[in-house]
């Protein structure tokens, strides 16, 4: 049995996560901690919140380091899924700041409250059958030529943005405290998710949104950056095989076997909206907008989950086909959602 704590439960990946293993028969409590910035919404787990009888929440930032002590302690945490990261790109360039707080002091902070909670300080023998799962980004890895070999979990890293670095520099602090501390840590490194409940700051909301509002669809530089696409249902799926089946120590990649240029991608979108809304007019394509590209734009990433496949037997299920269908259909009949969550951002 385990007691659960999955830090930013309340964003796009984590409140998908929470819906995905709430039920588990292994799992006695599961404790939700976010501190609710712009990302991250507890109507993403409505249904869930308030009334699931496994499931509590803290609002907590990371950041602060005596209540992230307390929520471990309180709720005799087991095994972490830490999630809860400043992601987007575009803002680590603009405000490194939060970036770094966030994904590097406040992982450190988890990291020493878990090991002050699960190790006897004074034999730093441990005392409870634990596990922590920090999650990463292929974005660690860098930019990939296009005819080089997909990222392996022996890559080196050698991150480009404030965002990656302060995530390279995160999974090193996990990475140290289970050569030097024997915490029983692992680190995922996924490729570019998507699905529901994507804030719509991302580039496959913010097209499917553009879409139907007839306005300009933006596109970085040429358009001809390569992604590996994971649906999010996908990775919650890796996430909760690593955790249980993981070995501790290990790195785990995770790939969505899907992968294109964004410009491909977009069009899809377009093509997707206009079957399944056919009154906006068809022709979205013509939407497309090539916009100045962002600062030190990697080229292309490729992730290689032969690892996790071949010991862990996970392979992903949707084909972006599948996904982005399901993923349009979504956003079309959560339209409510997407102006809720965007009106509580400008407020």
């Amino acid at each position: 049995m385990m007691n659960l704590l999955i830090t930013g439960g309340a964003g796009f990946i984590g409140s998908n996560l929470i819906r995905q293993v709430i039920d588990e028969p292994e799992i006695s409590k599961l404790v939700n901690l976010d501190c609710l910035t712009y990302a991250g919404h507890l109507a993403n787990l409505e249904g869930i919140h308030g009334s699931h009888p496994r499931y509590f929440f803290e609002q907590v930032d990371l950041r602060h380091q005596e209540e992230v002590i307390r929520v471990i302690r309180q709720h005799d945490i087991t095994h972490v899924i830490h999630l809860a990261a400043e992601s987007h790109v575009d803002r680590s360039i603009a405000g490194p700041d939060d970036f770094i707080a966030t994904n590097i002091n406040g992982t450190f902070h988890l990291l020493e409250a878990c090991r002050s909670h699960w190790f006897n300080p004074e034999t730093s023998i441990q005392m409870r059958a634990s596990r922590f799962l920090h999650v990463s980004t292929d974005e660690v890895f860098g930019s990939l030529s296009p005819d080089a070999p997909a990222f392996t979990e022996a890559t080196p890293c050698a991150p480009n943005s404030p965002y990656s670095a302060s995530k390279a520099a995160s999974d090193m602090l996990v990475r140290s405290y289970h050569h030097t501390y024997g915490l029983p840590a692992m680190i995922t490194r996924c490729s570019n998710n998507y699905g529901p409940y994507q804030f719509p700051e991302k580039l496959i909301p913010v097209a499917i949104q553009s879409i139907l509002y007839r306005q300009p669809v933006p596109v970085y530089g040429d358009g001809m950056n390569v992604r590996d696409w994971l649906h999010v249902g996908d990775h919650c799926e890796a996430l909760w095989t690593v955790l249980t089946q993981g070995t501790p120590g290990g790195t785990y990649n995770i790939g969505g076997c899907n992968e294109h240029a964004n410009l491909y991608l977009v069009q899809q979108l377009c093509d997707i909206v206009d079957e399944l809304q056919p009154a906006l007019g068809g022709n979205s394509r013509a939407l497309l907008s090539f916009v100045a590209d962002r600062p030190g734009h990697d080229r292309r990433y490729a992730i290689d989950a032969t690892k996790l496949s071949f010991e862990l037997g996970w392979k992903p299920a949707h084909t972006l086909e599948a996904g982005l269908r399901e993923t349009v259909n979504w956003y079309l009949e959560h339209q409510d959602w997407v102006k809720a969550v965007t009106s509580s951002q400008r407020s």
